[in-house]
């Protein structure tokens, strides 16, 4: 098997689509005999600010001295980005043995009549044999969807459980209500296990309060932070009287920073050698692509973003006015259609004055882009229609434009701008 090939077969699992539960992953990882049960992991859970946590944490760790592996969905800018170690892809050699050794693993399963993994299954599985052989001191894992049901949620004893702010989204599958949602996430919870989490809902942090309680789990709750300067550079904040800077912009960014320091301290009480040092100096490495990212062209300005449900729409909003104050941009956008994409809309309509739609790749989930064009101009945001993300990038005209409303959209709309403004 090459690398196309474990690439097609994947492909053809992702075909029969999506099944939430425990028993598959289970099973298959009895198969491989339980790496996952070797590794000292912390697993983190949310609707926004996941993938920031995650990044903190791992560069504190790297800047220890540590071997940290990350395992995070989806990818943006290249498949093999959601499978990391110290920060780099899995090159496109290792990937086919591990794909034959979790294929064979599946046939297994289905020759005792067990029934087929799902493709995040397979990858799920992919990555902790990854992450068992090349040796990680530690693992960094975001789940997938959720939380309870969540393929990642086969751990048994990870060392920390973090929150990122939870928020509603994917209605309907992981529930109707915020608190059906947050009981979902809360789900990653283990007996022993140190729980952190942000600022949240008070509904949100009743659940989760609860569900500290009942697994006997210290839990700490991240303190405010005083932000001191901030500039399109960055941020310097003191949380609990130190000073801390950060590159990634936004108020919501240094309550994500918050999280990977207490998460840090967590795990120095399990035994880690992280200093104060090492906290501040992971925090200032950490860059985020795709998320709040700035890319110049002589005078023009180009923020990629993948906010793709309300609060994190709020969040991009407040970002933009703190930092571009004076600054209409125009949008080059697509959603899917299960996201609340009028609330998005409507947060959005105070910094845009003008925005460019269009179809996503995922044609089945994509809204139409006439549909969303109609809900810019309801809320009086001037808009148009293009063919695709090459042509939207070609057509936006201003020195300040904005891309967002899926990750989906990230890769292709820098490969757009590399292409034709650089």
């Amino acid at each position: 098997m090459n690398y196309t090939e474990a690439r097609e077969y994947l492909n053809n699992v992702s075909a029969s689509g999506i099944i939430l539960g425990l028993d598959s992953i289970r099973a298959l990882m009895e198969e491989l005999d339980n790496p996952q049960d070797d590794l000292r992991i912390v697993h983190i859970a949310g609707t926004n600010g996941k993938g920031s946590i995650l990044s903190y944490t791992k560069n504190i760790l790297m800047d220890a001295g540590y071997r940290v592996g990350c395992y995070s969905s989806p990818s943006v800018f290249g498949y093999l980005e959601r499978f990391q170690i110290d920060g780099e892809w899995m090159a496109e050699s290792e990937f086919p043995e591990l794909v034959q050794k979790v294929k064979d693993a599946a046939d297994r399963m289905t020759a005792k009549g067990l029934n087929h993994p799902t493709v995040f299954e397979l990858e799920t599985a992919i990555a902790f044999e990854y992450f068992k052989e090349r040796n990680c001191d530690y693992v960094m894992l975001e789940t997938g969807m959720g939380g309870d049901l969540d393929s990642t949620n086969v751990i048994k004893s990870p060392l920390v459980c973090a929150f990122a702010s939870i928020s509603m989204d994917h209605i309907g599958i992981l529930g109707n209500t915020l608190r059906e949602i947050a009981t979902c996430k809360s789900g990653i919870i283990k007996p022993g296990a140190a729980v952190v989490t942000g600022p949240q809902n008070p509904e949100v942090m009743e659940v989760l309060k609860a569900a500290a309680e009942s697994m006997d789990c210290r839990i700490t709750h991240t303190e405010d932070c005083t932000r001191k300067e901030h500039s399109r550079e960055g941020q310097t904040f003191l949380y609990k009287g130190r000073e801390y800077f950060i590159h990634l912009l936004g108020r919501h960014q240094l309550r994500n920073a918050a999280a990977a320091i207490e998460v840090a301290s967590a795990l120095q009480r399990t035994g880690a050698a992280v200093t104060e040092e090492n906290i501040r100096n992971g925090l200032a490495k950490t860059r985020w692509p795709g998320r709040l990212e700035i890319i110049r062209k002589d005078s023009k300005i180009w923020i990629l973003d993948g906010a793709h449900n309300a609060a994190a729409a709020e969040c991009l909003a407040e970002t933009l006015r703190e930092c571009w104050p004076d600054t209409k941009f125009t949008a080059v956008t697509g959603v899917f259609r299960d996201k609340e994409y009028s609330k998005i809309a409507a947060i959005l309509s105070g910094v845009l004055h003008h925005a460019i739609c269009i179809d996503l790749p995922e044609v089945g989930r994509s809204l139409p882009k006439e549909e969303l064009a109609a809900v810019y101009e309801k809320v009086g945001v001037k808009s148009d229609v293009s063919d695709s993300i090459e042509t939207a990038i070609k057509e936006a005209t201003g020195d300040a434009v904005l891309v967002t409303g899926s990750l989906s959209l990230l890769r292709s709309a820098k490969d757009g701008i590399e292409k034709f403004y650089f």
